[in-house]
């Protein structure tokens, strides 16, 4: 135990690893912060530099940037309407109506400390439960995962207003732009109408930066002449009677968020989704409505999504298998290094898993004041006046897109995205589901065709499987649920209802 200790401990006893570790939070912030700049591009850029690094100065580095990135895409969504990565489009829901009231620094205060809660439950399952989650995990079958991905679909169409059919048909246009591209099993082009250049899909980065930014901005248009909103950043840091209320709500939600961060492929955007709808259906009286600046909507996802960090380490680390892009590219790195992620190594090198989580934790404990430093220069930004705000954001949203893959098209793609995106808002749709749809929509296609290839294409022995597997019915009951909690029966016995006034902060 004492050798474990010594090796949770070595980052913060090495100044070299200290610097590495902080400086890694502080890049993954202000990287994450940047629409079109994800983590998991940032850290597969960063590989390439630690090649010839000692394999904990890599791992300093990479789990600082992972870290602080996961909880950096809040602020564009909170400030702009444009999450900076698909983790935070959940808080997006309720950050940005923040932001309109002059609540700015309210919304990035309580999702900094929520975020910071959020990762150490992630950090605390990792170093006590790694090996029974790493087991649940195993258990989910390709039919669990076509169930999840049904779910999260349902799921962006309940929290998509109040039309669950409008928020169901956007989803399911964006399944629709997720099956662009070459067939994952039979490697034929679907979709493509003879064009090479639709071979490799869409880029789904591009539709979220063309969605949610240019279309904003197009929206934005109608609005010039109004006067930008005085950010009140007075008092950023939360009371402690706020947090004590909101203390159960966050460490439920990141429950939600490990368990998800556990199951291969899953990651934090699926995991702050479900923590969001969780929030909703359990939440009697909100401080505000939900989509109108609950503090309850920002509460939900950041600790979800960061607690969901914690969980993608678990598959990696004790089963070789990536909990989500990101854990996928640093795997690649601990082979780099002549290590074997896997069930061996917990026995052969339990320094390393120690290291890890010493590691994560201190991250972690950087991002509490990383986070709540710059928020008053961050705030300025909604006060800037709309005719100079908005051509900056185009820009913005241009070069971000280009950087992905250094390809112009993609600009064209972020630009067309953008005029579908500025229709569906002006009819009433929320461009929320499309994005999720698209990012979904493989999975659900995949684990569909793995689960009837499992079942000799009986179409039969597919069905029954959903009612006879414990895990698949009780997803099952999970959809049943979500149908009827839009139903006028469900809210009348349930006594869902407004919500109530915001509390002071």
């Amino acid at each position: 135990m004492s050798e474990a200790l010594s090796y949770f401990f070595m980052s913060w006893t090495d100044p070299y690893l200290l610097f590495l570790t902080a400086a890694g939070t502080f890049a993954g912030i202000y990287i994450g912060a940047i629409p079109g700049l994800s983590v998991t591009m940032a850290v597969s850029i960063l590989i390439s530099f630690t090649f010839k690094w000692h394999v904990n100065e890599a791992l300093a580095l990479i789990a600082g940037i992972y870290l602080g990135g996961v909880y950096g895409g809040s602020r564009s969504a909170i400030l702009l309407n444009i999450p900076g990565a698909p983790a935070a489009i959940a808080t997006a829901l309720d950050g940005y109506p923040l932001a309109q009231r002059g609540e700015a620094g309210v919304a990035i205060g309580l999702t900094t400390v929520v975020s910071v809660l959020g990762g150490f439950i992630g950090i605390i399952a990792l170093a006590v439960a790694a090996p029974q989650l790493s087991k649940l995990s195993l258990l989910f079958a390709p039919r669990d995962y076509l169930l999840l991905a049904i779910w999260g679909i349902l799921l962006v169409g309940s929290l998509s207003g109040e039309s669950m059919a409008k928020g169901v048909f956007a989803g399911a246009v964006g399944v629709l732009l997720g099956m662009v591209g070459l067939d994952p099993l039979t490697a034929e082009g679907r979709f493509t109408f003879g064009s090479i250049q639709l071979t490799g899909g869409i880029p789904y980065v591009a539709a979220m930066i063309g969605f949610f930014g240019v279309a904003e901005v197009l929206v934005q248009l109608h609005h010039l002449g109004v006067t930008p909103v005085k950010q009140n950043v007075s008092k950023i840091l939360p009371s402690w009677a706020l947090m004590r209320k909101y203390l159960p709500l966050g460490l439920r939600c990141s429950s939600i968020g490990v368990v998800i961060g556990a199951l291969p492929g899953a990651g934090g955007d699926i995991a702050a989704l479900m923590a969001y709808d969780h929030a909703k259906r359990t939440t009697r009286n909100p401080s505000r409505p939900f989509g109108e600046g609950a503090y309850e909507g920002l509460v939900a996802p950041e600790s979800a999504n960061n607690a969901a960090v914690g969980g993608a380490y678990i598959p990696m680390l004790t089963l070789g298998i990536p909990g989500d892009a990101v854990t996928a590219v640093i795997i690649g790195a601990l082979y780099i290094h002549g290590l074997k992620p896997g069930p061996m190594m917990l026995i052969e090198t339990p320094h390393l898993f120690w290291f890890c989580v010493g590691n994560l934790t201190l991250a972690n404990i950087f991002l509490l004041p990383m986070g709540l430093s710059g928020i008053r220069i961050f705030a300025k930004i909604v006060e800037t006046p709309k005719p100079i705000l908005l051509p900056l954001i185009l820009v913005l949203s241009a070069v971000g897109t280009y950087a992905i893959q250094n390809n112009p098209v993609d600009i064209y793609w972020m630009l067309g995205f953008g005029v579908f995106g500025y229709f569906l808002k002006m009819y009433g749709f929320q461009v929320g589901p499309v994005i999720l749809g698209i990012i979904l929509g493989p999975l659900m296609d995949v684990s569909y065709r793995r689960a009837m290839i499992s079942t000799g294409d009986d179409p039969l022995a597919f069905l029954g499987e959903f009612f006879t597997a414990p895990i698949s019915a009780v997803l099952v009951v999970a959809l049943a649920v979500t149908i009827l909690s839009q139903t006028s029966l469900w809210r009348a016995l349930t006594g869902r209802g407004g919500g109530a006034k915001a509390p002071a902060i």
